[in-house]
Order: structure tokens, then sequence, then C-alpha cells
């Protein structure tokens, strides 16, 4: 896809929300500019020299979503108290999921936490993956950032749903279709950003001059329905900390 948007010559190329789109325009040309979404860091990535000066024909919209790993351990451990095993689910075929599993493993196990990794990295292996955890009878499950399971929301939400599983997700638009809690920025703000600068560029700015942006606020959402469908009473810190709970 990425070589025949090349051929056509066209103006410029949006990539939001996916790393490996990304990667692929930027192999096919080095003249087109393009306008990337990425929840990791474009520099590990080698999408760009720096987040300020971006150099070459590459700029875009870094939300470091995966780097929140912690942060949403942390969330979950608060709300689960006294529970000491948590699974990580994450897909083995992203470029930013090792690290990622590294850094909230390195979490938990600050916390005096176990954290269980299984890997999914397509639509059947969901299932199997949730059976797995009623298995292990874990009591909480992490959700890691990746475009196949943002996909598949309405599916995940439903088997932690189905199965009893507090869990918490990477975006709101998990929690607006049912799942219990979420930390990260806000996706459409993030494409609105990435129209802006696809903007600027059709009208003659260069990548090279457009800094990487990076969200500033980050999205706390709870959802109390689900909640009390689990049994769960949430801790009045956590609601107070909530940048939107539904109810």
């Amino acid at each position: 896809m990425a070589a025949d948007l090349v051929q056509r010559q066209v103006a410029v190329i949006a990539t939001p929300g996916s790393p490996k789109a990304t990667v692929a325009a930027k192999a096919a040309t080095r003249e087109i500019p393009i306008v990337f979404g990425v929840g990791t860091d474009p520099v590990k990535l080698g999408l760009v020299t720096s987040l300020n000066r971006p150099g070459g024909n590459v700029t875009g919209v870094s939300y470091f979503t995966n780097e929140l790993g912690p942060k949403r351990l942390g969330l979950l451990l608060e709300l689960m108290a006294g529970s000491a095993d948590v699974v990580m689910l994450a897909n083995p075929k992203s470029a930013t999921t090792d690290s990622a599993v590294q850094d909230v493993k390195a979490a938990a196990t600050e916390g005096g936490r176990q954290l269980s990794v299984l890997l999914v990295s397509n639509n059947g292996e969901l299932d199997a993956a949730f059976a797995t955890i009623v298995q292990k009878r874990a009591p909480a499950l992490v959700i890691n950032a990746d475009e196949l399971f943002f996909s598949r929301r309405v599916q995940l939400v439903t088997l932690a749903t189905r199965h009893a599983i507090p869990a918490i997700y990477t975006s709101r638009e998990y929690v607006e279709v049912g799942g219990l809690m979420s930390y990260g920025a806000n996706i459409p703000d993030i494409w609105r950003q990435i129209g802006s600068y696809t903007g600027r560029i059709l009208k003659g700015a260069k990548p090279t001059d457009l800094p990487v942006v990076r969200p500033t606020r980050f999205e706390f959402v709870i959802n109390l329905q689900t909640a009390k469908a689990l049994g769960l009473d949430v801790p009045p810190t956590l609601l107070a900390r909530a940048d939107e709970v539904i109810e």
C-alpha cells in the first residue's frame, strides 16, 4: 500500500495509529512527507532523529501510550487492593511489546506482585487467552496498547465482563463500550493534531520544521456500571482522580 501511494505521487501520507504503517511508508519514500500517530517513542522506532528536530520527511504525534503501562498497573492494583497476581495481554508482533512488558514487569516486581504475560497476535487467539486467564484464576488484567486490541475492543470488553475479570485499558473508547477503566491520551485529539499537521504540510510546511507533538493531558476514565456488575467497590481516592466517571 505504501509503495502504491508513492507511485501515485500523493502530496502527503498520514499513518495514524500504526507504527508498522509508518515504518513501511518511510521505507518507501524519502521525499513525500509522512505524518504519523504512534503510541511509543518514535526515536526508538527510528522514525525521527529527535522529537524537537525530526529531520527528513517524517513527523507527527507520539502519545507514549506504551510507556504508561506501569501507571495503568498501579491504578488497577489500587482498585484490587490485596491481589497478588496480574495478567498482561500483549501482541508479540508489535515492535514495542518487549519494552512495554519489561516496564510493567518491573513495576509489578517493585510493588511485590507477579505479572504473567499472555501473547495474542490475531483475533482467533483472544478466546484461548481468556480461557487461560480463567484457568489461572487471575484477579486482574492489563491490556497493552496495540491496534489489534483497539480494533477488537468490543470483543475484549465482552470477554472480560463475561469472565468477571477487572481490566484496565489504554483509552476511553474501551470504557465507552463497557470496559472497567482506562488511562491514556485522548485519541480523537491526537488524530485532529495529525490532521492539523497534514494541513500545514499541504500549505507548504516542511516535516523537519514541525516538532513531534506529545500530549500534555491524560484521561483516567472509570465505568461505575461495570464496576457494580463485577461486584467491585471503587475507592473514593480513585473516583476523585478520575477525569470522567460513567454511571
